[in-house]
């Protein structure tokens, strides 16, 4: 089996501060708000975690993304295609974190690649 851990989760938010004191107050997870990327980070006791971005095209409300582990997101993005899905977005880097990809499967869901430029972190 491979390892193909779900490494991140994100719920589009209207006011990602907001979204957060929600989500803290509800769960009790920790927040870590990054506003100079409009973004809040989550994470819950056991260490899984995502973030909040702000709802945008890219990110419509209702639109939950996951983030899946790949050692290869080209490789990958590739093999999507051959079985039917499509790209919505290349391999992109995340400054100081690492690089992801977006893709939607044959029936339209679309999920997230993720791979750490921290090898501490997977």
């Amino acid at each position: 089996m491979s390892k193909r851990n779900i490494v991140h989760v994100e719920f589009p938010a209207a006011n990602v501060d907001s979204a957060g004191s929600f989500y803290q107050e509800l769960f009790g997870w920790k927040i870590t708000p990054m506003p100079e990327m409009n973004y809040t980070m989550f994470e819950d006791e056991g260490g899984s975690g995502g973030g909040f971005p702000q709802v945008s095209e890219e990110n419509p409300a209702g639109q939950v993304l996951v983030y899946i582990d790949s050692e290869d997101i080209e490789a990958d993005l590739k093999k999507v295609e051959k079985l039917g899905g499509k790209i919505l977005r290349q391999k992109t880097e995340i400054p100081g974190m690492g690089w992801f990809g977006v893709f939607k499967d044959p029936t339209g869901n679309a999920l997230a690649l993720f791979t750490s430029s921290r090898p501490d972190s997977n």
